[in-house]
């Protein structure tokens, strides 16, 4: 049944290889089992039933993705649309929680809506190639800067970055975790990452920097407090659809840089450097942000970690399943998803960006109408820490770049629609 539903030979992999790709990816996005609630419960919503709803949203959805589409991905809430409804919106007395939830709600039906009618992968099929390749290495490079700030390595405390505190028991434990990584790694032992973030979560426990809780398994808390407490009719207001089309455009790039920056690494994609049939995954993601608004939860996107599972050999829906199952697992045993420190993911994120950022080599840089914008890309992905930005800027920059070379009949007419609400984003 397994084989039949994964094609796990076709994929040249196995249940032992997925299973542990599925949980190399869980734990090194388990950290959102943690900073979600805390971001939420800044927002005023009850911790307890938000750290559930994270749990449920992750496991239902990262198996839906694996079942429906077959591809290694997993889902959760989103990283940046979390701390903008926290922050930005919600603790700055903008709109309610309740009201913001009905935003992520409205921008959840829109994305839904563009995907059936297949608008979002004429949308893809219209980013040019060398910008899809530079999308790759720019989620490397995000990915490595990820770890960077995960681990301690680097300080941006004061405004700028600068190197961390290398005496400090966190850096430290990074700097072993890292060592055990690239030594498993480099000896080609399977499942290095995984082993390497069990080993560094063991030793940070005589550091101090792993914390071991009072109890190992817990009952999960109600989800009554924020289940269905959206307010969409409050959401309908004119002033608050720059606010929606800002989580639309987020989720969307986001989600697209992840899909397409993944499966160049899992060589899935074309040779245009297109992931075929993509629609099946934005469908996922779509519903995934909408059940999640009336759960209580903000964007839920594919997740830049599925990277890690991938990396450890995940090719196909199994490696999804199986961190869908951690994840359901996690509403008994949160404690113990929870003592899994920064510092010991750190280390695997930064190989693996490592490794994505290999796909440099396919940038045609004999052109410089093609290799600005893919540099474009990649530099305001890592320099902004936003996906996002990274691809719209890289699209923006293709467009006037090509127009500036007098290269017109290089661009199709579907860029210079797509540029408008892109313009629209940076400005709102």
């Amino acid at each position: 049944m397994i084989e039949k539903l994964f094609k796990l030979k076709e994929n040249n992999t196995s249940v032992r290889t997925e299973v542990t790709a599925g949980i190399t990816t869980f734990m090194t996005m388990a950290y959102i089992l943690v900073v979600q609630p805390m971001f939420m419960g800044a927002a005023g919503m009850d911790v307890g039933a938000v750290t559930v709803v994270t749990a449920i949203l992750g496991a239902v959805f990262s198996i839906f993705m694996g079942i429906y589409t077959n591809l290694p991905f997993a889902l959760a809430p989103a990283m940046g649309s979390n701390a903008f409804f926290a922050y930005t919106l919600v603790s700055a007395g903008v709109v309610t929680w309740e009201t913001g939830l009905g935003i992520v709600f409205i921008s959840g039906v829109a994305f839904l809506i563009l995907t059936v009618l297949g608008l979002r992968e004429v949308i893809v099929n219209l980013i040019p190639k060398n910008v899809k390749y530079a999308i790759g290495v720019a989620i490397g490079f995000y990915i490595v800067s990820l770890g960077f700030s995960n681990g301690g390595l680097m300080d941006t405390s004061a405004g700028k970055i600068a190197m961390g505190d290398l005496t400090s028991k966190g850096v430290i434990l990074t700097l072993i975790g890292l060592l055990v990584v690239v030594f498993l790694t480099a000896r080609k032992v399977k499942g290095a990452i995984l082993i390497g973030i069990v080993v560094t979560t063991i030793i940070g426990i005589p550091l101090g920097v792993t914390q071991v809780p009072e109890s190992l398994v817990t009952m999960p808390p109600s989800i009554a407090p924020i289940a269905f407490k959206l307010d969409i009719m409050g959401a309908l207001k004119w002033s608050f659809f720059p606010l929606a089309f800002t989580f639309f455009v987020g989720d969307f790039f986001s989600t697209l840089g992840t899909l397409l920056g993944v499966s160049a690494k899992a060589n899935l994609l074309d040779e245009n450097g297109n992931l075929p049939n993509i629609n099946k995954p934005f469908l996922v993601d779509a519903i995934a942000t909408i059940v999640g608004a009336l759960f209580g939860s903000t964007v839920v996107t594919t997740y830049i970690e599925s990277a890690a599972g991938v990396e450890e050999g995940g090719r196909t829906g199994l490696t999804a399943v199986t961190t869908g199952i951690c994840f359901a697992l996690t509403l008994f045993i949160t404690p113990i998803a929870a003592m899994i420190p920064s510092e010991a993911t750190a280390p695997a994120l930064i190989l693996i960006g490592l490794l994505m950022i290999t796909g440099v080599k396919d940038i045609d840089f004999n052109d410089f109408t093609e290799s600005f914008p893919a540099f474009a890309t990649i530099v305001f992905t890592i320099f902004t820490s936003s996906i996002s930005n990274g691809i719209s800027i890289g699209i923006l920059a293709y467009l006037f770049t090509k127009v500036l070379a007098g290269k017109f009949k290089e661009l199709n007419w579907g860029i210079y629609v797509l540029a408008i609400p892109l313009l629209l984003y940076f400005v709102i």
